[in-house]
């Protein structure tokens, strides 16, 4: 593809691109030479918006390639779709995609449903099958990939518009669809799985077959055993579509799905590039301007990190500071931060020696697909075995049981083959051992095996079953309106002991990475677990004690509302009254710039007011010019006192909160954990509208329903 149509899509491409054929698609008119098919007979392409950077239609012009040469492979063909935040929708599909691929000889393709044209979802040939693996996150959005995606589908028009354009209301435009769906989500959170069950039910509205039930998994149980409940009886439905014999499926070799070439070091040394745990660089034309996501994280220099318990607490909390200035990243108050950590050198040395590439972990490898159709790689290549169990891959998550269970023929012996068996069989043994243990990969191998033991895993099967390690998401801590170049983060550092391990400590990785930069800033001497925090060759330290970390921003729905004058009440114990910091910092200026604010309540809970109480002598500075402006304090655990909870604080002030949220009209927020803290304070709120509002149970229940319904009851909560 020449320049000159490069420049042309970037001003002004409005459908969709076939690179394959050599035919441009400009809605209904068709430029250059191929075929003069209409819209409708073409295969599901990527869509590049107008006015996109060039970057992204040389992204696009790649993928349709691929996805244009792999559509003509093969009759049969099952696209997995993801919308994934985390990365654990992305594993599911990847690792559906290689057992369809293997264990029935499917043609088989992941695909990223930001880098897709959704308008063609009517051109999928019928003998075809899209699977959707969806996550719900918050409070029941869809994953920022899946974005478009859902406002074309579920959140537009009734009858979305397709490849040959409008349809009537009562026409079903997708009746040559077939589809699998799979849902990530959360029980404790209001809207579970909302996108998986509303994309599922669009579809077939809109004529489309599910092949198979939809499934479910609960990320606050066991999401791993319930997608692989659901699994088995899945590819039983997809087999009968497809007309495969579903038992002959389940045996033969195991299939790689990667190769791995070791480089000697004149090699290497002849390398141009080498990744040490970069993320790939976008290749920017001249004066476009890179945007920082989660495929392209800002290496940000942390300005100020703080400790903010006192010296007797038994925990660390952080407060940093990031600079942002002349990055380009904007934020929003009630934002989350994504902070990208790495892994803990004990886990990365542990991990090597038990796989026996201890003198091995600096030589540079490439790894590369072994079906050439496929061109997706889980890290940028070439690398360095140092760098992908260091910065790529989650090496200290608990493995999946179905992972475990494919170790069982490497065993060294039969006692640890049994064990290998055991525990990826059996979901008890797994959930005792593994799953509530909270033990990494290197911790599971090593119990099995015995300390100082070995066992020699291919590398490729490593890298296709460990997921890749993700951002951990921190609500912002301040107001772009008071710190428009730095973003404010409040973290306590994780460290405990499983209830089925107490003898073992497990820790936090991000925290403990944040907790390492902290020490490095402020030179208060090495801490354990340690974390190489210099970053890719040295490029993330400043001087003698300055250092940056990958970050980028994640917008969010909790907002305050747009009128400044409504009373707020806040609900945020422990590090939930992050968001509220920055909400508080937002209304105080406000009244600086002369704006009429409403009365703003926060309800904090900590444990010990001389020792935990966040940000304490903050607080009275920033409320002090706003009107009505209070903080209410629940101690859990001050010496001579009983316990009392930010809910018990809630009921000693029902009238207050009745009144600024009832009769003024006020929006009620809550921050902080969703298991149970988020789940008593809705019902504290019920109660309250009985008493105070003098309604029925099933009334008040009905009344807190609808104060979410009017984006007057919002939750930023997690598990």
């Amino acid at each position: 593809m020449s320049d000159a149509v490069i420049d042309t899509l970037d001003i002004a491409i409005l459908g969709a691109v076939l690179v394959g054929s050599g035919i441009y698609w400009f809605k209904d008119k068709l430029m250059g030479s191929g075929s003069s098919k209409p819209l409708s007979k073409q295969p599901l392409v990527p869509l590049q918006k107008p006015n996109a950077p060039a970057l992204k239609i040389n992204k696009v012009v790649k993928k349709t390639r691929d996805f244009v040469e792999k559509m003509k492979e093969t009759d049969k063909t099952v696209i997995f779709f993801y919308g994934s935040q985390t990365g654990t929708a992305e594993d599911y599909a990847s690792r559906l995609a290689k057992e369809g691929t293997q264990r029935y000889n499917l043609k088989t393709m992941t695909a990223d449903l930001e880098d897709y044209d959704m308008n063609l979802l009517d051109t999928l040939p019928s003998d075809h099958l899209a699977v959707f693996v969806l996550a719900t996150y918050g409070e029941g959005e869809p994953t920022d990939n899946a974005v478009e995606f859902w406002e074309h589908l579920v959140a537009g028009e009734d009858v979305p518009e397709f490849s040959i354009g409008n349809y009537d209301d009562d026409e079903k435009p997708l009746t040559n669809l077939h589809f699998v769906i799979f849902g990530l989500g959360n029980k404790t959170y209001e809207h579970y799985n909302t996108v998986g069950r509303r994309v599922d039910e669009k579809l077939r509205k809109l004529g489309a077959t599910r092949i198979g039930e939809r499934g479910e998994g609960d990320d606050d149980g066991s999401l791993e055993e319930d997608f692989l409940s659901w699994k088995d009886d899945m590819w039983k439905a997809v087999c009968d579509f497809m007309g495969i014999d579903f038992l002959a499926g389940n045996s033969g070799p195991r299939q790689a799905t990667y190769k791995i070439q070791e480089y000697t070091n004149e090699e290497a040394a002849g390398l141009t590039k080498i990744y040490y745990g970069e993320h790939q660089e976008p290749k920017l034309m001249l004066g476009s301007r890179p945007t920082y996501d989660a495929k392209n994280p800002y290496a940000a220099p942390i300005a100020v990190s703080r400790e903010l318990f006192s010296a007797t607490a038994d925990r660390h909390c952080l407060h940093m500071e990031i600079d942002i200035s002349g990055s380009g990243i904007t934020y929003q108050t009630g934002d989350h931060i994504a902070v990208w950590p790495i892994n803990a050198e004990l886990e990365v040395e542990k991990l090597a020696r038990i796989l026996g590439l201890t003198n091995k972990l600096d030589t540079v490898i490439t790894v590369s697909n072994v079906d050439p159709a496929s061109t997706k790689l889980p890290f940028p290549v070439p690398t360095t075995y140092r760098a992908i169990l260091r910065n790529y891959i989650d090496i200290t998550a608990p493995p999946s049981r179905a992972f475990i269970g494919q170790l069982t023929p490497f065993a060294p012996n039969e006692e640890s083959s049994k064990t290998f068996a055991l525990w990826g069989s059996d979901k008890e043994a797994f959930r005792i051992n593994v799953a509530d243990a909270r033990r990494s990969l290197g911790a599971v191998l090593e119990k099995i095996l015995g300390p100082g033991q070995t066992i020699e895993i291919p590398f490729d099967l490593v890298i296709e079953s460990v997921p890749r390690l993700q951002a951990r998401y921190y609500s912002i801590s301040s107001s772009p309106k008071a710190h428009p170049t730095t973003i404010h983060l409040t973290a306590v550092v994780l460290d405990y002991k499983p209830i089925v391990a107490p003898e073992e400590t497990v820790y936090g990785l991000a925290t403990n990475f944040l907790h390492n930069c902290h020490a490095h800033i402020n030179k208060s001497g090495a801490i354990e677990p340690k974390y190489e925090i210099s970053g890719p060759q040295g490029s993330h330290l400043i001087g003698e004690s300055g250092v940056k970390v990958l970050v980028h921003v994640r917008h969010s729905n909790f907002k305050l509302p747009r009128n400044a004058s409504l009373p707020v009440v806040m609900v945020g114990p422990g590090t939930g009254v992050a968001p509220f910091r920055g909400f508080i910092q937002d209304r105080a200026q406000d009244v600086k710039n002369g704006k009429t604010v409403g009365p703003t309540v926060l309800f904090f809970g900590c444990r010990r007011e001389d020792e935990d109480y966040m940000y304490k002598d903050e607080w009275p500075e920033l409320m002090k010019d706003i009107e009505g402006a209070q903080i209410i304090t629940a101690l859990s655990r001050q010496p001579g006192l009983p316990k009392v909870y930010v809910q018990q604080k809630m009921e000693e002030h029902k009238e207050l909160v009745w009144d600024l949220i009832h009769n003024k009209g006020g929006y009620f927020y809550v921050c902080g954990d969703a298991k149970n803290m988020a789940r008593e304070v809705n019902q504290k709120l019920i109660n309250i509208a009985m008493e105070c509002g003098e309604m029925t149970e099933e009334k008040a229940t009905t009344y807190v329903k609808e104060l979410r319904a009017r984006g007057r009851y919002e939750e930023d909560v997690w598990s």
